[in-house]
């Protein structure tokens, strides 16, 4: 966890309100990291509701496979996660220790083995101690106590890894009584299809799982499917909801919009804060890809373009080397019509027509370079579809922080 934070970050962790019916504890289980919690638990009451969305690499880890194995049930009780160590490309063993985690939160919980939910995150390869995780969870159970905004930040602290500050988000469900909170881990290994990254979202209305399901799926498509900060997917990515049904928001067909706004809401703030704590980033960064004939090609020429080496480093060096654009646009595989070609750095026209805009200034776009905050959007003249991607800049200190990692 690092100690220097990203000039990126919000000026402080947001002030989360309890979700009626979750309980959250923290403690330093000395799985990897010294003088640090690194171990959550949260606890919802019975009849809870769990949807969730997964990592689509081939070699997910072993707490993905247990919750892939048993979110078909809909059903909830707890979520134990740790920090330190992935339990990923661990075997058997590591479904092993997962499976005694699960049994061990469930015994002290008093509930299903099938309803814990389980995440690990940091080193891959390496098998974890089952001992030490599973004689720390009756500390935790007995520790518990409901989610406050202490707890909270206690909580998204104790998942981070090279993380340099914990992230939070809230909204309320429409005009109802209910909220929706959601905690995130994720700085490295950040590609679309999940993007290293962890998301638990909590709310008191109360929906179905099919339901809950529907709407997960489609808001993360829209968040945390669209951000990107070095191309790499992780082993371990995962986005769990839980709908407690605590409150008097009942979501049914009619209404079911409010808390799909929430959600996404929720889910886009929390991924465009991974982003922001990009390991080395100083430069947050909007793709916007219009013209294009369908949303999924404008979504390959964002991402092409926002996983661009070439353009994430001439960003880190505040050079408007719109070339590198052109590049990237042209090897995503799409339709675009080099002669209706349009591109803007910020409000500056630099292409259209298939050239360079006659009144272009790089001095302007430059200046628009130097801004913490960049824009970039792109026509290209074949359709009537968009989409946005969000990135940051490529420096030499995501180099340092990765080389480092394990040592």
């Amino acid at each position: 966890m690092s100690t220097i934070v990203s000039p990126l970050a919000p000026a402080s962790f947001p002030r989360l309100p309890p979700v009626a019916g979750v309980e959250l504890a923290t403690m330093a289980a000395g799985l990897r990291y010294k003088g640090r919690d690194d171990l959550l638990l949260a606890a919802v009451p019975a009849g809870t509701t769990v949807a969730g969305t997964f990592t689509t690499s081939r070699c997910s880890s072993a707490p993905v496979d247990w919750c892939k194995k048993n979110l078909g049930r809909g059903e909830a009780r707890a979520l134990v996660v740790n920090a330190g160590n992935a339990n990923a490309f661990t075997g058997s063993a590591g479904y092993a220790v997962s499976e005694g985690t699960a049994r061990a939160a469930a015994r002290a919980l008093g509930v299903e083995p099938e309803s814990v939910f389980l995440s690990s995150t940091g080193v891959i390869g390496e098998l974890m101690s089952e001992p030490a995780i599973t004689a720390a969870i009756p500390r935790l159970v007995a520790g518990r106590a409901p989610a406050d905004a202490g707890a909270w930040e206690a909580a998204a602290d104790a998942i981070r890894t090279t993380d340099t500050f914990a992230k939070g988000s809230v909204s309320p469900v429409g005009a109802t009584d209910g909220r929706v909170v959601g905690i995130a881990k994720g700085s490295g290994m950040i590609a679309p299809d999940m993007a290293t990254m962890l998301a638990y979202v909590f709310t008191d209305a109360a929906a179905s799982a099919d339901r809950l399901q529907r709407l997960t799926t489609a808001a993360v498509t829209r968040s945390f499917n669209r951000i990107t900060v070095d191309g790499d997917t992780s082993t371990s990515d995962t986005v769990l909801v839980f709908a407690t049904g605590c409150s008097d928001t009942e979501i049914d067909e009619a209404n079911e919009a409010v808390l799909a706004d929430s959600l996404e809401t929720v889910m886009l703030d929390l991924a465009q804060q991974i982003v922001r704590d990009g390991e080395g980033a100083t430069k947050f960064i909007s793709v916007e890809v219009t013209g294009a004939e369908s949303t999924r090609a404008a979504e390959r020429i964002a991402r092409s373009i926002a996983d661009s080496p070439l353009v994430k480093t001439a960003i880190a060096a505040e050079d408007a080397n719109w070339g590198r654009i052109v590049m990237a646009v042209g090897k995503a595989g799409e339709a675009a019509d080099r002669d209706r070609l349009q591109i803007r750095i910020g409000d500056e026209l630099v292409a259209s027509h298939g050239v360079k805009h006659p009144e272009y200034s790089e001095e302007r776009a430059t200046r628009h370079m130097t801004q913490p905050r960049i824009e970039i959007s792109v026509d290209v003249g074949v359709g009537t579809h968009t989409a946005t991607v969000w990135t940051c800049d490529l420096t030499h200190g995501y180099i340092d922080i990765n080389a480092g990692y394990r040592s």
